[in-house]
């Protein structure tokens, strides 16, 4: 079975996004952080996205600024197999885009039971929470980068019912973001 890690980066305050919905503050540019980001895209996985990261991710790695500025992670990103969920959208026109447009839920229990490297949501807020509820994430890998936005989208917007976590590991770097890995408690 297939396990799910939810990896995304978030402000002290708790945002993934802040209230006009850009991300932008969440990339630092430095030596440490980018080997860890190239690292990170170097293994297996399918990637997993709402339609607002999906279509902000299909902007930026296809293109020449990205294969010039993270070329490991482009090719990463623009080989691996992703799936996206959206009502919305009529296309995924990113290479290798599978769109689902019902039963996120039943999807990811399909695709967690199948053979084959782990999957990986990243950002895509409200999918996280659905999902949460669900108990269909194994792992949460978030990055917290020291800023405060004041306001803005959390990660888990929407859940109803709580649950615990444990922390499984802590990361430090030097431009002063933190990875912290939990796993689900119990």
């Amino acid at each position: 079975m297939r396990k799910l890690l939810v990896f995304n980066q978030v402000s002290l305050d708790g945002y993934i996004a802040d209230a006009g919905g850009d991300m932008s503050w969440a990339h630092k540019d430095d030596a440490e952080w980018r080997e860890y980001v190239a690292s990170n895209a170097s293994g297996e996985g399918e990637l997993l996205f709402g339609r607002v990261t999906y279509e902000q991710m299909a902007s930026f790695w296809p293109t020449p600024m990205a294969a010039q500025s993270m070329p490991v992670v482009a090719k990463r990103m623009n080989e691996a197999r992703k799936v996206v969920f959206s009502r919305t959208l009529d296309q995924a026109t990113w290479h290798n885009t599978q769109l689902i447009k019902t039963d996120l839920a039943g999807t990811v229990r399909q695709l967690k039971s199948q053979a084959g490297p782990g999957l990986v949501l990243m950002g895509s807020g409200s999918v996280v929470s659905q999902l949460a509820q669900h108990g269909l994430v194994d792992e949460y890998q978030v990055v917290v980068n020291p800023l405060v936005l004041g306001s803005g989208k959390t990660m888990f917007e929407g859940v109803k019912k709580g649950f615990g976590l444990q922390l499984k590991d802590v990361r430090r770097f030097q431009n002063g973001n933190v990875v912290l890995s939990y796993s689900l408690a119990g």
